[in-house]
């Protein structure tokens, strides 16, 4: 004999708006770390071209620097890693017991410094590529 329950709402999406900065900063590190990894894979198949020579490798480089979409994916990965350490560090503190009280504040910091960091650094990424 089977039974049925009510399971209620298989998705609730207005959970997401009382979520704390705490869950918000745990979302973005999982993000990013993931981002992070795939970007290694996307590295590594890059690098294998240079077992092809030294001439298939440049052309490789040159022309994926050639393509607008590549410098504003290098931002991107920039804003990604940028994130993920600044919030890794911050976890260390939380961690090791300093901060506690100020976990909120600390990802807030997090994210403005690692914005102000994107942003000072576009220039470099985009000169060039347009």
């Amino acid at each position: 004999m089977s039974q049925s329950y009510d399971r209620g709402t298989v998705e609730d999406f207005g959970r997401w708006k009382d979520f704390s900065a705490g869950m918000w900063a745990w979302i973005f590190h999982k993000f990013t770390g993931w981002v992070l990894v795939g970007y290694l894979f996307t590295h590594i198949a890059v690098l294998s071209t240079a077992t092809q020579g030294a001439t298939a490798y440049t052309q490789t480089i040159r022309g994926l620097e050639a393509l607008a979409i590549v410098r504003v994916l290098e931002v991107g990965l920039l804003a990604v890693a940028v994130f993920h350490i600044l919030n890794g560090i911050r976890l260390l503190f939380v961690d090791l017991g300093i901060g506690l009280e100020a976990q909120d504040k600390s990802f807030y910091a997090s994210l403005v410094l690692s914005g102000a960091i994107v942003v000072a650094s576009v220039p470099t990424f985009v000169s060039g590529a347009f």
